[in-house]
């Protein structure tokens, strides 16, 4: 309205609008849009509503409830979801990714499961390994000890009927069954075990174990990883641990060095043992072959023995006495029924000395009146050992 309208400040100026006038309106805009005429009039003028165009103007808003009421059963499943359909609160069927549409509640209701979602459960503490439930991280090993554990475990679902119909907290269920597994594992294991080089293991083990109770209740989740947080003593106990640790490993070097020395020495003693076998082993050879060649050696002079006695018991006589002789510097002959003569060789002396030239130009030195000549003497000596050996051999 302009601000010099004439009508401007009169009736209906300042006050509630007509509800004959809007009503009106309204049905001319459903006749416009059903393909009706619209009335005319101003605001104040016109007749009244006829009763079958009031009856038609009614019959259109149930339409439109209705038809609000069908499209509210319209949704959309995404990729990596599952719609879940219910018909009166039971189940009818899981529908896939894309546009779906069911009826309309209360006949029918839909549930969107995510199934590409990764959820987790912290066990022994929460947000933070600092902040530790001791609770659920307190464990009692194999051989007798207690152990610190934090671990996390993440899981996700792989049946949205299972998931929605048996589980009323899964989380809830997802950490009592971890719990249960890893405090089976760990009571059948030793502390070291567990805190150093089982770690691994456990997790694998612990994550199996959990499936399979989750699975024996349908719960329709699907275990994923579970990852060990901190595995350590309680804290009270840490210090003494630490000096147990120390302890271990000291005892732990004290043994390879005795393992390396041992493996110095060992071969060293080993390759010794060898060698004195082996010299053993050629002694034994040598003195094998020398008996051996003895006895073939004596069993040889026997038989020539047996061919003649007298001749070989001299020869054997004369070949010793010519070897010990050779062997010594002085002679002593012990002639029958005569005085001893000691018999010097003097070339052997001069041999066994190395004397010096002067000596070579020395004079003969002269036997004494007493003693013989050495041609003499020598037959001399040889007839007396003969004539001894034959009177004391029978």
């Amino acid at each position: 309205m302009a601000w010099n309208d004439p009508d401007w400040g009169k009736k209906n100026s300042g006050g509630p609008p007509d509800l004959d006038e809007l009503w009106r309106r309204f049905n001319q805009k459903l006749n416009t849009l059903f393909g009706g005429k619209g009335g005319s009039g101003g605001p104040t003028g016109g007749s009244p509503l006829s009763g079958g165009k009031m009856a038609a103007g009614l019959g259109l808003v149930p339409m439109l409830v209705i038809l609000i009421w069908l499209g509210s059963g319209f949704y959309i499943v995404n990729e990596g979801e599952r719609g879940v359909v219910l018909r009166f609160g039971k189940f009818l069927e899981t529908t896939q990714p894309g546009p779906r549409w069911h009826l309309p509640y209360p006949i029918e209701s839909a549930e969107i499961v995510n199934l590409q979602q990764v959820r987790t459960v912290e066990v022994g503490y929460r947000a933070n390994v600092k902040s530790k439930m001791l609770k659920e991280s307190l464990m009692l090993t194999d051989d007798e000890n207690i152990i610190d554990i934090q671990f996390a475990v993440q899981y996700i679902l792989k049946s949205p009927e299972d998931f929605l119909f048996n589980n009323r907290h899964p989380d809830e269920a997802v950490h009592q069954a971890a719990e249960t597994a890893i405090r089976e594992i760990v009571g059948k294991s030793k502390m070291d075990f567990v805190l150093y080089e089982g770690r691994a293991e456990i997790a694998t083990r612990a994550a199996k174990l959990m499936q399979d109770i989750l699975d024996r209740y349908k719960t329709g989740i699907n275990i994923s990883k579970v990852t060990m947080q901190n595995a350590q003593p309680p804290e009270q106990v840490q210090a003494s641990f630490d000096d147990a640790v120390k302890a271990g490993q000291d005892r732990e070097r004290a043994k390879n060095e005795g393992q390396a020395y041992a493996n110095d020495v060992i071969p060293r003693a080993r390759g010794a043992a060898s060698r004195l076998l082996q010299e053993a082993d050629g002694y034994k050879q040598r003195v094998i072959a020398n008996a051996q060649g003895d006895a073939s050696r004596f069993k040889q002079i026997l038989v020539e023995y047996s061919k003649a006695p007298k001749v070989t018991r001299d020869r054997m006589y004369l070949d010793t006495i010519q070897q010990m002789m050779t062997n010594s510097s002085k002679v002593l002959v012990d002639q029958k029924g005569g005085n001893n003569l000691l018999y010097l060789p003097l070339d052997k002396l001069i041999q066994s000395t190395g004397a010096g030239p002067g000596l070579a130009d020395a004079p003969p030195v002269r036997a004494p009146e007493a003693a013989v000549p050495a041609t003499e003497s020598t037959t001399r000596s040889r007839e007396a050992f003969r004539s001894r050996e034959r009177e004391v051999r029978p």
